[in-house]
């Protein structure tokens, strides 16, 4: 893709970055004191980050299994509370080592 091809590309994605930040602003004048919105404002970044990650977990790899078997590491070691980078790297390790196994039986 040309650059010249590429700018409409680039503008669009702004100003619709842009739009999304600010239509709030500019319509929303007073503090929000309803609870219902409050609640749905405070659990979107979760719900967004979750249909955001969740399909690209299990599509990241060529089975569903070892992306399983990736995301079962992942939730145990996130169970026992531990640090987002050791949840990381034990999923990847998770996933590698599903990977050999099914490897090695086909």
């Amino acid at each position: 893709m040309s650059f010249n091809a590429f700018l409409p590309y680039l503008a669009v994605m702004a100003l619709v970055t842009y739009l999304v930040r600010a239509v709030p602003l500019v319509l929303i004048k007073k503090k929000i004191e309803n609870r219902f919105i409050l609640s749905f404002l405070h659990y979107m970044p979760y719900a967004v980050l979750t249909v955001m990650t969740v399909p690209a977990v299990f599509f990241a790899t060529d089975s569903i299994i070892t992306a399983a078997a990736g995301v079962a590491v992942a939730l145990v070691l996130a169970f026992f509370k531990r640090d987002l980078l050791t949840v990381a790297l034990g999923a990847s390790g998770g996933v590698f080592i599903a990977e050999l196994i099914m490897k090695y039986m086909a």
